[in-house]
């Protein structure tokens, strides 16, 4: 066992690296004789008398293996792991233990560090695939599929495997209205490689229908018209809506037939979540309701450990809710402090009244050498390759994904304090009046590995799709349920919906 084989071709096992332990030598020798009964006796002889040694452990659990006593296998190799986590040989012999003894998610549990160890490979993965398979897990199967590819992307005898796979799992169908799909590309592309995917792109009632229809789950983004009018037909398939932020300011909410709606994704704050509630108290009972912040593509963004400068951001699209004109008091008084520091708008003017008013006020101020107008950056982490600070005084955001996607890339958040800003963001990097903002620039402390590493523990995308792919695969499960005629194991004997688990497996998502 093991990447390079326990027991070697001739079936000897390996002197021992231990000096002179008789009863250990005992044991080796009885193994080489085929006296296994014996060897185990001795070796668990040496462990009452020299305690643990994460090297006899291990032996006992290849030796239990070799004898067809796998199940009795895996506590020794658990207890050598614990002693020794860095040995390839005991983590390769504990997967190993784990696809002998059909337990694949416990075996995949273990390829993150077998992957840093470097000893992960396109076969073990593969025959992980085949015992999900066996076990009629096509998730459990595709994942490991998918990542046996990423590591050798010229094995074309999958990609059929996969094709048959996918046509055995729910069909999806995303419906999404204006930019939408800017919100929705990366979803997207992450669940193509699993799942049969289609987007409307119909312009009427009937086409909408009959694409839900076609689906096994039907997503739609935004909880506005289209969420409305799916939720209105006679339900047909699984239904998911997620809502941002302004829904739940407004009416649609309302308007939907919730009983059509079997998850309500929020990537919003409390605030948000209680903005709804105002519209629809009992909305937790009227459906399964998740909170899933949207995650950052750390790979798009990419970090610069940069000195302290004095080039600050605003990066969104200029209207009302945005409060910019709040930004201009800010620069106001820092300027009055030091008038080398500047402010750069990214993003593109959508109320003609709040242009003029931003405008005239930036003269007003002094400020028409330092505030500078330059529309929407398609590629924002390039533009931001010389700016130091992202700032934003917004009255509302659900999360702030251009505050969180600027600090990836390392410039320094000074956020004003609005309701829901402390759950997203460390209090340090919030303010309350234009002195504190102040405070903020000005300071000597500034840490862009802070800024990126916040970043990446608390909203990396990886998270945000392993917590929507549990959602498909549990309601995949609840669809084969049905189709069975056995309850779902995420309800009640009763019928009534239990809440989804918000916690996704991680382990089968470390291709991304």
């Amino acid at each position: 066992m093991g990447p390079d084989g326990y027991l070697n071709q001739e079936g000897r096992i390996p002197n021992n690296q231990f000096g002179t332990k008789n009863s250990y030598e005992k044991g080796l020798e009885a193994v080489q004789a085929g006296r296994y009964e014996q060897a185990l006796s001795f070796m668990q002889e040496h462990i009452k008398t020299e305690g643990e040694d994460s090297q006899v452990l291990n032996d006992i659990g290849a030796i239990l293996h070799c004898h067809g006593r796998s199940e009795e296998a895996i506590p020794y190799f658990l207890r050598a792991r614990k002693l020794n986590g860095e040995s390839a040989e005991i983590l390769w012999n504990l997967s190993e233990i784990y696809l002998a003894t059909g337990r694949p998610r416990e075996a995949a549990y273990l390829f993150d560090e077998m992957k840093k160890m470097k000893i992960l490979n396109v076969d073990i993965l593969n025959r992980t695939a085949n015992v999900f398979l066996n076990q009629n897990n096509k998730a459990g199967a595709i994942e490991m599929l998918l990542q046996s590819l990423y590591i050798c992307p010229k094995q074309e005898i999958l990609m059929p495997m996969l094709k048959v796979i996918k046509s055995k799992r729910p069909k999806i169908a995303f419906f999404c209205g204006g930019d939408g799909m800017n919100f929705l590309n990366e979803i997207c592309e992450f669940l193509k490689e699993r799942f049969e995917v289609r987007i409307f792109d119909g312009n009427n009632e009937e086409q909408l229908y009959e694409l839900m229809k076609w689906s096994d789950i039907s997503w739609f983004e935004w909880c506005t018209n289209l969420a409305v009018i799916g939720s209105r037909k006679p339900k047909v398939c699984e239904n998911i809506i997620r809502l941002h932020r302004y829904e739940a300011y407004e009416q649609w909410p309302v308007e939907v037939n919730w009983s059509n709606i079997d998850v309500l994704i929020n990537v919003g704050n409390s605030f948000v979540k209680s903005a709804l509630i105002q519209w629809i108290p009992d909305i937790e009972n009227k459906t399964n309701f998740l909170t899933i912040p949207s995650g950052v593509n750390l790979e798009r963004f990419s970090f610069i450990d940069k000195h302290r400068g004095k080039n600050i951001v605003f990066l969104s699209n200029l209207r009302l809710v945005k409060n910019p004109s709040m930004i201009l008091q800010c620069m106001q008084k820092l300027h009055y402090i030091d008038p080398e520091y500047k402010l750069f708008f990214a993003g593109q003017f959508q109320d003609g009244s709040l242009e003029q008013y931003l405008k005239h006020m930036v003269n007003a101020l002094g400020l028409q050498d330092v505030v500078f107008f330059e529309n929407w950056q398609r590629d924002v982490h390039v533009w931001l390759k010389d700016k130091h600070y992202v700032a934003s005084t917004s009255i509302i955001e659900s999360q702030g994904m251009g505050l969180l996607e600027a600090m990836a890339c390392g410039l320094k958040p000074v956020i004003h304090n609005f309701p829901g800003a402390s759950e997203i963001f460390k209090q340090e990097y919030l303010f309350n009046i234009a002195e504190e903002f102040c405070q903020h620039i000005l300071s000597d402390s500034y840490e862009p590995v802070q800024y990126r590493r916040y970043v990446e523990e608390k909203y990396p995308l990886k998270k945000q799709l392993a917590e929507i792919n549990n959602i498909f695969i549990q309601l995949e499960a609840k669809i084969e349920s049905e189709k069975s005629g056995k309850m779902p194991y995420n309800y009640s004997s009763t019928g009534v919906k239990d809440k989804f688990s918000n916690k996704p497996d991680m382990s089968l998502l470390n291709v991304l």
